[in-house]
């Protein structure tokens, strides 16, 4: 059930039977020389919608912008501040716990979201009892990082050993691939990849990571490897939100 594609209505009724709802979040930032902008989206969406059937939730509109500043200089980025990120965040849960929504499960496919997000969710509890909304004391949040599954990074391991990386790693390029196979690049990587790099300015960041990715080698993916990838990301997760939803 995708929240856009329902009818006031249909929300009304399906809130009698859950409080549930998944919000997909990634970015929007460079992914190597073969990964597309949107991997970080696009992997969070496909995820949260195959969670959503498994466990007849609720999936909102995915948030496709996250806290990237640091990847600003590469043409096509688009990132929020954190301050932005938090009001934007503050604003979707005070909006659906308006409506009713109590359990809020973020299906995150960026690191450099987690930070934020907590710090939203701290923000947003305070603010919500302060309104006095029906039902503030309920809410609760939960981020889950489909690429920190036990099973995602066990296989990823697998397949890929030390060249899974951190950022454009081969186990995201195939979960793209798998959802968008029409936009498989092929490009050759430096045979030297690169080790991790601070991230705190936004030049240095780019010139160290123009041509090389952050210990990874994002060439091995394969759209068979993202199905095996997704399969094991949405029972587990799945997994994970019901045991949120029905906990204390």
């Amino acid at each position: 059930m995708l929240l856009h594609l329902m009818t006031w209505t249909e929300v009304e009724e399906y809130l009698k039977v859950s409080p549930g709802i998944i919000l997909p979040i990634g970015s929007t930032e460079q992914h190597g020389q073969t990964g597309l902008i949107g991997t970080d989206a696009i992997c969070a969406e496909g995820i949260a919608r195959g969670v959503g059937e498994m466990t007849h939730t609720v999936v909102a509109p995915t948030i496709n912008v996250g806290m990237a500043l640091h990847q600003a200089t590469f043409p096509g980025a688009i990132a929020l501040r954190p301050n932005t990120l938090i009001e934007l965040i503050q604003d979707y849960l005070t909006s659906l716990t308006r409506a009713g929504f109590t359990k809020f499960f973020f299906v995150n496919g960026y690191g450099g979201n987690v930070a934020t997000l907590r710090a939203a969710f701290a923000e947003t509890y305070g603010y919500l009892t302060d309104l006095h909304i029906p039902n503030a004391e309920k809410v609760q949040c939960r981020i889950a990082n489909w690429f920190t599954c036990n099973s995602v990074y066990k296989l990823g391991k697998e397949l890929y050993g030390t060249l899974e990386g951190s950022h454009a790693t081969p186990s995201e390029m195939a979960v793209t691939q798998y959802f968008c196979p029409e936009t498989i690049r092929k490009i050759p990587v430096m045979a030297e990849v690169g080790s991790l790099y601070p991230m705190h300015n936004t030049t240095r960041f780019r010139r160290r990571y123009c041509d090389r990715g952050m210990g990874d080698n994002s060439i091995l993916a394969t759209p068979e490897d993202g199905k095996h990838f997704y399969d094991l990301a949405v029972e587990e997760l799945s997994e994970v939100y019901l045991e949120f939803l029905h906990g204390e």
